[in-house]
């Protein structure tokens, strides 16, 4: 049985830093593309960042780029969300998903996998 938890996210101040962890269990991180997604309230969910595993490329949306970044630990079967400069907008509930043949900025390829979400809140 596949499982994907997300941890790491929080409250915290406009401009301030978060990381997201994503570890995964009964599924291995290699040869296909993980992403982040988040959802705020009343908005569609979106792409923010993915990679194609083990080591690349990545793809953001305009909305993150040059202030999140993602990541992939394969020793821990873990991938990362870095966080920086965060904003108000930024607000919403993250979710990793995993497992789609192909990767792009525009996160529109099927994720066989997902996890359950945390709240990132940030404050002005």
């Amino acid at each position: 049985q596949v499982q994907l938890v997300e941890s790491g996210g929080g409250s915290v101040q406009a401009g301030g830093s978060l990381r997201l962890a994503c570890a995964a269990s009964g599924y291995t991180y290699s040869g296909n593309c993980i992403a982040w997604f988040r959802q705020a309230p009343g908005k569609e969910r979106e792409g923010v960042a993915a990679i194609y595993t083990p080591s690349g490329p990545t793809y953001y949306s305009d909305s993150v780029k040059g202030r999140f970044t993602i990541s992939l630990d394969n020793g821990k079967n873990t991938m990362y969300l870095q966080m920086n400069s965060l904003r108000p907008e930024d607000t919403a509930m993250y979710y990793c998903a995993a497992n789609s043949p192909v990767c792009g900025a525009r996160f529109r390829a099927p994720f066989s996998y997902w996890g359950q979400g945390t709240q990132v809140t940030v404050s002005s």
